[in-house]
């Protein structure tokens, strides 16, 4: 039996309440992995490819993004861009957490190379509910080959 992965996880969400309930529902559904939150995707870019504040930052990169849309400086889709536009971050799941209800942005995610597009629910249940479901596959069920 195939001996379970800690993966690093990057959150990636400029609302607290709604991070708060991603962690917590990443944590209640035993998914004991690391998470990293960042508020915005100006952060999440500099947190992903060590620029700035985290240019030091010893650990890989993250083995799965769950990322908002709608954010200050640097939106989620610039983001989710950057990151399947690199060589060496193309790979990692992103799985876009969203209140959007858009066609279009979901067009777009997945025209970027978005993994999955969840449209957060507007209950505080929901929200964790859906992150315990979302860690549960992305970390448990799915395989994924390891980054170059």
């Amino acid at each position: 039996m195939e001996e379970f992965e800690q993966i690093h996880i990057l959150l990636v969400e400029d609302n607290p309440l709604d991070a708060e309930l991603t962690m917590y529902g990443l944590r209640g559904g035993n998914i004991s992995n690391m998470i990293t939150w960042v508020k915005d995707g100006k952060e999440a870019l500099d947190y992903i490819f060590r620029r700035g504040t985290y240019s030091d930052r010893e650990l890989a990169p993250p083995g799965l993004i769950l990322l908002d849309l709608k954010m200050p400086h640097v939106d989620g889709t610039e983001v989710l861009a950057a990151v399947k536009s690199d060589e060496t971050t193309r790979r990692i799941p992103v799985v876009v957490m969203t209140s959007s209800r858009e066609e279009c942005d979901m067009v777009k995610s997945y025209d970027l190379g978005a993994n999955s597009y969840v449209v957060k629910p507007v209950d505080f249940d929901g929200i964790s509910d859906i992150a315990k479901q979302a860690g549960f596959y992305w970390l448990v069920v799915n395989r994924t080959p390891h980054s170059t």
